[in-house]
C-alpha cells in the first residue's frame, strides 16, 4: 500500500509539474548560476561603472542582493570553477592551475544536489579537461584550448561534438532555456550556466560589432603606474597593454586579404569560421581602426592610451550579449511562471583589469581581479536592494546552494554558506570570518605573474610572493584603494603588520594551506607544466 501511494504521488508530481518539497514543508527552489568568464565589477554598472550600461544584472541586484567584498581564491579560470564546484581551496581540490586535469570522482555540490532530488545541468565553459560528473545532462564549450570559440562554436553535448552555427552566447543561452523547458518537471533543477564572454579576445556579436567605435572611455588613473615603492612581482609581469597587447589577437589589425592568406594565424582561423555577411561587417568595423593604427605612427603613452580605447570597445561590447542573455532567460521564466521560484545568481570566475596598472587578464590579488561580481535575486529569502560588505569566497557558492536546496552540507567543505547573510538583508553575521584567503600557484607561465598567497579583511591586504622572489605587500585600502603604497615595513603600520601575520597563520591553519613555501619546494621543483605557453 505505501508503494502504491509513493508511485500515485510520484505521478502526480510529474503530471502537474510541482517541486517536492523540503523537511519544513516549503518548496525547494530552483537554482540558476550564471557564470561569466572575466567579467570584472568594473563593467557592471550596479557596481557603479561608468564604462557600460548593464540593466538586466543591475535589475538582480535591486530586486535581490549585491556582495561588496566578494574574492576568488584563485583568480584564475579553472582554480576558480573547480573551487565553485568542491567549495574547496585550490590545495585541496587538486585544482592549482590552468594546466591540471580536475578529478571528477571527488565531491561536488552538483553530485549532493542530485542525491538530494535535483536535476542538474551545465552549459557553456567547462574549462576543466575531465568530463563533467554529477550532471544529468552537460553542452560545454570544446575548441580555442577548450574555453570555445565565439562564432560558430563546437560544443560537447552529452559525450557527442556538435558544431552550433551562430554567435557563443546567444547559443548558450539557447540552451539553458530549453534545458529548463525540457527538464524532467517532477524535480527541482540546478543549471550552471556559464559564458565564455567576455574571455579574451573579446569578439562581440556580429549585431554588436563596432557599437562603440565613436566612444571614448575615460582611462583608469593607474593607466600609466611605473610600480615605483612596489616589489618585482609588478615590474615584471607580462600582462600590459604597452608590452603584451598583440596586433593581431588582441587590436584586430588584419586585413581580409591578410586573414586568408594567413592561415597559420589565431584570428585568420576565427575569421574563417565566421558566414560571409559576419566577416563583411568585421572589415568594415575593423577598417578604420586598422587604418588609424597604420597611420597614426602611435608611440609611448599616446599608443598605450588608443589600445586602452580599442580594448574597451570589444571587452565592453562583449558584455553588452551577455546582459541581453541575462534578460531573455528572466523573461522566459516569467512567461513560466517560475521566476520568484528561482535562485539566480549572477557572477564570474574572477575579476578583470580593464587597463588598471596599465594591465589587462587576472591572476594577481589586486583588487580588480581578485574582486568578483557577486548579485543573488530570490525573493522568498532575499529583501530587494540588499547590499552586503560581509567577507565571502567562491568556495561558499557550494554550500550556500546545498543550503537553500535543504541538502546536508558535508563537514569537508571549507566554505560558509552566505544564506543567513541574504536572509539578514546583508548584515554581516556574528562571528563571521575577518578575512578572505588567496593562493596563486601558476609560474613561470603565460603573463609571468609570480606566486602568492595572502589575506583580504575589510580595511588591509597582506600578500607574499614566494619561491622565485621573497617579497611582502601591504596595502591599507582604506586610504589606498589603487594599492600604490606598499605599507609593509613602514613603522607606522608595524603593529597592524603583526596583526595580519598573525591572522594569516591561522587562516592558512585552518583551511589546511600550511607552510605553502616550503610545500611548494618540494611540489614544483622542475615541474614541465609551468613553462611558458604560446
Amino acid at each position: 500500500m505505501k508503494n502504491i501511494s509513493t508511485g500515485l504521488c510520484a505521478a502526480a508530481l510529474a503530471l502537474s509539474g510541482c517541486v517536492p518539497q523540503q523537511k519544513d514543508g516549503s518548496e525547494r527552489p530552483n537554482i540558476i548560476f550564471i557564470m561569466t568568464d572575466d567579467h570584472t565589477t568594473q563593467a557592471m554598472s550596479c557596481y557603479g561603472s561608468r564604462l557600460v550600461r548593464t540593466p538586466n544584472l543591475d535589475r538582480i541586484a535591486e530586486e535581490g542582493i549585491r556582495f561588496d567584498n566578494c574574492y576568488a581564491a584563485n583568480a584564475l579560470s579553472g582554480p576558480s570553477r573547480a573551487c565553485i564546484l568542491t567549495g574547496k581551496f585550490s590545495h585541496e581540490n587538486g585544482f592549482t592551475d590552468n594546466a591540471c586535469t580536475f578529478d571528477g570522482s571527488q565531491q561536488t555540490f552538483p553530485k549532493l544536489l542530485q542525491k538530494a532530488g535535483y536535476q542538474t545541468a551545465i552549459v557553456g565553459k567547462w574549462h576543466l579537461i575531465s568530463e563533467p560528473q554529477g550532471f544529468d545532462h552537460w553542452s560545454i564549450l570544446t575548441g580555442q584550448e577548450e574555453q570555445g570559440d565565439y562564432y560558430d562554436p563546437e560544443f560537447d553535448e552529452n559525450g557527442k561534438r556538435i558544431t552550433e552555427k551562430g554567435y557563443v552566447t546567444d547559443i548558450i543561452t539557447d540552451k539553458a532555456i530549453a534545458f529548463i523547458d525540457g527538464r524532467d518537471k517532477s524535480k527541482p533543477f540546478c543549471l550552471m550556466f556559464h559564458h565564455k564572454a567576455p574571455h579574451r579576445n573579446w569578439m562581440p556579436a556580429p549585431r554588436h560589432l563596432g557599437m562603440f567605435n565613436d566612444t571614448v572611455f575615460q582611462e583608469p588613473s593607474t593607466l600609466f603606474d611605473d610600480y615605483s615603492g612596489r616589489g618585482r612581482a609588478s615590474a615584471e609581469q607580462d600582462m600590459s597593454l604597452a608590452k603584451t597587447f598583440t596586433e593581431d589577437w588582441d587590436l584586430k589589425l588584419m586585413t581580409r586579404e591578410e586573414l586568408l592568406k594567413d592561415t597559420a594565424n589565431r584570428l585568420s582561423k576565427v575569421y574563417r569560421r565566421m558566414p560571409e555577411d559576419v566577416q563583411r561587417k568585421w572589415d568594415s568595423v575593423y577598417a578604420k581602426r586598422i587604418a588609424e593604427y597604420r597611420k597614426g605612427n602611435l608611440k609611448g603613452k599616446e599608443l598605450v592610451s588608443w589600445k586602452y580605447q580599442q580594448y574597451m570597445r570589444d571587452y565592453l561590447a562583449t558584455t553588452v550579449s551577455v546582459d541581453e542573455s541575462v534578460g531573455r532567460l528572466m523573461k522566459y521564466l516569467e512567461g513560466t511562471g517560475q521566476l520568484d521560484n528561482t535562485i539566480i545568481v549572477y557572477t564570474s570566475d574572477q575579476g578583470f583589469f580593464l587597463g588598471e596598472h596599465g594591465w589587462f587578464d587576472k591572476r594577481f590579488m589586486y583588487e580588480e581581479c581578485q574582486r568578483m561580481p557577486l548579485i543573488v535575486r530570490y525573493p522568498k529569502a532575499v529583501k530587494a536592494g540588499s547590499v552586503s560588505s560581509a567577507i565571502c569566497m567562491n568556495v561558499d557558492f557550494a554550500p550556500t546552494f546545498l543550503d537553500f536546496a535543504g541538502a546536508d552540507i558535508p563537514q569537508d567543505i571549507q566554505g560558509k554558506s552566505l544564506k543567513p547573510v541574504m536572509e539578514n538583508g546583508g548584515k554581516t553575521p556574528e562571528g563571521w570570518r575577518k578575512a578572505a584567503y588567496y593562493h596563486y600557484y601558476e609560474y613561470p607561465a603565460e603573463h609571468s605573474v609570480k606566486r602568492h598567497y595572502g589575506i583580504r579583511t575589510q580595511d588591509f591586504k597582506l600578500i607574499h610572493f614566494y619561491n622565485d622572489i621573497d617579497e611582502w605587500e601591504m596595502y591599507d585600502m582604506k586610504n589606498d584603494p589603487d594599492e600604490l603604497d606598499n605599507v609593509f615595513g613602514d613603522p607606522a603600520y608595524a603593529e597592524k603588520q603583526e596583526e595580519l601575520l598573525r591572522l594569516l597563520r591561522e587562516v592558512q591553519s585552518e583551511c589546511g594551506d600550511t607552510d605553502p613555501d616550503e610545500k611548494e619546494k618540494v611540489l614544483f621543483k622542475g615541474d614541465r607544466r609551468f613553462q611558458k605557453r604560446s
